[in-house]
Parts: C-alpha cells; structure tokens; sequence
C-alpha cells in the first residue's frame, strides 16, 4: 500500500514495532538473551516504512559529511533509503573481504579524508558499526556519526561514545512501546 502522505514519527515507530517486534527467547548479536526481538528485516522491507527512514537519517547527518555507509545486511536498504532522501553517495561494509573479485571488503567509493556517517539497524551493544567504524578508519575516512534506526538501551550509546564517535538513533525501544530487558542475560 502506498501512503500518500508522510507518516509522522509516532506513527513510524507504531508501525516499526507492529511488523517487527517478536516475542519469545533470543539471543543477539551480543550473546545476550532477551524476551523481545527486533526483526530489522520485517521493517527495512517495507517501502513506506523505507522511504520515512531515509528521511529521518537525512535529517540527522552531521554538517560537512561526504558519505553514508551501511554494514551489511541490514544496514545497506538503509544507507541506500539515506543515501537517496540526502543526495549522498553511500559505501556498503562487508562482514568480511571478499574472496573473490576485487577481494574488496568496502564497496563504493571512498577518498581519503571523507567524512562518513554509519547507518545502523538495530543497536544493541554497538559492536558490528564500531567494526564498520574501523574498516572505514582504515581506509582513510573519518567516522562523523553513527545512527541506528533503533536503539535497545543496552549499552551502544556508551560503547560508539567511548570509542570517539557521535551516537544519535531515530528510536529507543521505549518509544516503540517496549520495556527494555532489565533482566537481559548473558548467554
């Protein structure tokens, strides 16, 4: 269904949580437990949820950035959204070089001294952008910010903070309607 009309932030996070808020047991990225899951992939699919996240991320771009950069995968429907709603080229992270090919593990176009925002999906712990984060560094670029779409209160802010780099993100869990996990566990 196409939306005619832009929707506005509450009701953006009222639709993110709908389609992509699980419940069950799982474990994260992290290795920690949770009783919620955030399925970046039932909500970065969805064309009108898409569009209003390119926005939002192009509002939040610090001035003097050159780029966008997404991780893979979930990051990269996202920068794509971004890279499109700001007019920014945008660079795509791999996990890992490539073993075929170039054997790049950065795809796109990055220029020494370009000035890169993250995009991320969901943050929990903030470690697969901070691994982004050193890719680009590597490769010559500074890190103006990292935004995820979503952040679960559980630590990412402190980690991306206490690496040196900025952390905004468009939603926590709470805005979502979600109680973050006070009893989140180690696995």
């Amino acid at each position: 269904m196409l939306y005619s009309v832009w929707m506005n932030r509450t009701t953006l996070a009222a639709e993110i949580a709908k389609v992509a808020m699980l419940r069950g047991t799982f474990t994260l990225r992290s290795g920690k437990i949770s009783h919620y899951y955030l399925d970046k992939y039932l909500f970065s699919t969805r064309p009108e949820i898409l569009r209003e996240l390119g926005a939002l991320f192009a509002a939040r771009i610090p001035a003097g950035t050159t780029r966008l950069a997404g991780a893979e995968l979930g990051g990269i429907p996202l920068v794509s959204a971004a890279s499109m709603a700001s007019g920014l080229p945008c660079l795509f992270i791999r996990n890992q070089k490539k073993e075929y090919g170039t054997a790049k593990q950065l795809e796109g176009k990055l220029e020494p001294g370009d000035r890169v925002m993250i995009v991320e999906d969901v943050a929990t712990t903030g470690g697969q952008a901070l691994e982004a984060a050193k890719v680009l560094r590597e490769g010559g670029a500074e890190v103006t910010a990292i935004v995820s779409v979503i952040d679960r209160m559980e630590g990412a802010r402190e980690n991306i903070q206490a690496a040196g780099i900025a952390f905004d993100s468009l939603f926590t869990v709470a805005d979502l309607g979600i109680t973050p996990d006070a009893a989140t566990a180690r696995a």
